[in-house]
């Protein structure tokens, strides 16, 4: 998955010691990219997830830009904005956790697919290849368990970012603001990623909430045509009805799904790599202007 390209001068030139403000040129596109973040459509397929790790990397780019300048390494070395300076290093590293976790999800999936399509490729026998799926599909468990525990981890950490008070209206606040705002937005895409790689809810749930009210029936909607375009979800349900016919006639559908599931994780890995190396620079720049 190709960076999308960033229109960035090689630097900026300034003599006023003020702290950056709404208008200036950086918080101004940093401001641009959470708000196309933030507009971006709700649906978690592979494109838009793929598109949104795209638009966090260069959001994160712009954000690395405020953090070299003079100014804002001042404000964040001073004594009153200690607090929430480590708050959010706090914060950076949860992130940085999470993103471990997506990728150990990812590679656990990738190794498990390249596994099962070179054993589907030598064809041992319906019963071989039945064990050989339920073996996957124990795998996917272990990787939806982990990524439930993580998500409940990060709705934690938004809501003490959403409950938290912050003069972000002061001077000196402003940066701080700004770098709160970006970890919200950094924290919703992450949420998505990981319910993109563990897959919609089982049917049995989905049964139960459509009977609730017309709102919960359209979620369901939304969830099931979200599961269309989820190619590590078709590969799963693929295999599940493998198991289920036992009809060796399904396995070239099942080696296409599987292939289809690989190239996105690839892609996936790609994005989430880029980004996990943009993280752990803006935590080293904050970390080292803290301890000069």
């Amino acid at each position: 998955m190709a960076t999308s390209p960033l229109n960035i001068q090689p630097s900026y030139h300034y003599r006023s010691n003020s702290l950056p403000s709404r208008q200036h040129p950086i918080t101004s596109q940093i401001d641009e990219n959470l708000n196309r973040l933030r507009a971006s459509q709700s649906a978690s397929t592979s494109s838009s997830i793929g598109h949104k790790l795209n638009g966090l990397q260069d959001l994160h780019e712009y954000v690395d830009m405020l953090l070299q300048l003079p100014v804002t390494q001042q404000a964040l070395a001073q004594e009153q904005q200690r607090k929430w300076v480590e708050e959010l290093l706090d914060g950076s590293l949860m992130l940085l956790d999470v993103c471990s976790v997506a990728k150990d999800a990812l590679l656990q999936t990738k190794e498990c697919t390249q596994e099962l399509q070179s054993i589907l490729r030598r064809r041992r026998g319906v019963e071989g290849l039945v064990n050989e799926v339920r073996k996957y599909l124990i795998s996917r468990k272990a990787v939806k368990k982990a990524i439930c525990k993580t998500v409940k981890n990060l709705k934690h950490m938004e809501n003490k970012l959403s409950t938290s008070s912050f003069n972000k209206d002061s001077e000196d606040g402003v940066v701080i603001s700004i770098l709160r705002e970006v970890e919200a937005v950094t924290i919703s895409v992450l949420e998505s990623l990981l319910s993109f790689i563990s897959g919609p809810e089982a049917e049995s749930k989905l049964s139960r909430w459509s009977l609730v009210s017309k709102l919960m029936h359209q979620k369901r909607v939304i969830c099931e045509e979200e599961q269309k375009t989820n190619e590590i979800a078709n590969a799963e349900a693929a295999l599940r009805s493998f198991i289920k016919s036992e009809n060796m006639k399904h396995v070239e559908n099942v080696q296409n799904e599987l292939q289809n599931s690989e190239l996105c994780i690839q892609d996936l890995e790609e994005g989430l790599e880029n980004l996990f190396r943009r993280l752990i620079k803006a935590r080293v720049t904050v970390l080292n202007n803290r301890n000069c």
